[in-house]
């Protein structure tokens, strides 16, 4: 049997051990989970990890970037499937606050990856985030459907209130009835950049939204 190319080796190798970080960080949390456990179950050793990552922390990045990969193709199925580009983006911006709910995303994403690699907002995924987020707002100005504000402008400040939301439901006593009152309250923010006579936004129920991405 012939051996399998190094660059496909390197990369079940990383694949091993992102997953094994992940169920580690998921279950335990980044403080509790021990290199050597998860580095052993995915029968590699500790050397191998810091190959590939250089330490723990840069594991933690790889979890978050693969973990965000998957809301970000989740969300876009949401805005797709909306009647228009307005209601997309309203949905799209919902389910994202309303994934704070999710206890692998709520513990990796929002609770030890700021507490571990810092403001949020200074990931290099946020630059995507803004981008295809100024895109749209750009769309939404040249449809008519908004004011005319700075597409830029205005996707950091709904960037950054969704990202607040998300956070303090997160970081929440009881995150089913934050999520409900950062909901409502983010969707009246956004009600704000209709052109007037527009009609209000009308986001979809939790439970539309998760059956379809079951």
């Amino acid at each position: 049997m012939g051996h399998k190319p190094r660059k496909e080796m390197i990369a079940e190798t990383r694949a091993k051990l992102v997953a094994a970080a992940r169920h580690a960080f998921g279950t335990v949390g980044y403080a509790e989970a021990s290199m050597d456990d998860f580095t052993a179950s995915a029968g590699l050793t500790r050397g191998a990890l810091y190959h590939h990552f250089g330490d723990k922390k840069g594991l933690l990045q790889a979890v978050i970037a693969e973990i965000d990969g998957e809301m970000l193709a989740r969300l876009k199925i949401v805005s797709a499937r909306a009647d228009t580009l307005w209601q997309g983006f309203v949905d799209e911006c919902t389910a994202y606050i309303e994934m704070a709910l999710e206890p692998e995303i709520q513990r990796i994403v929002l609770r030890d990856g700021p507490a571990v690699l810092g403001d949020p907002s200074q990931w290099p995924s946020q630059n995507e985030c803004i981008r295809s987020m100024s895109e749209n707002l750009q769309r939404l100005r040249d449809e008519g459907t908004i004011v005319a504000v700075d597409p830029e402008a205005a996707a950091r400040l709904v960037s950054g209130a969704s990202l607040h939301a998300a956070q303090w439901i997160a970081n929440s006593e009881d995150p089913e009835a934050t999520s409900k009152k950062a909901v409502k309250a983010f969707n009246v923010l956004l009600e704000g950049l209709l052109k007037q006579g527009r009609g209000i936004a009308r986001p979809q129920a939790p439970a539309e939204i998760d059956k379809s991405l079951a």
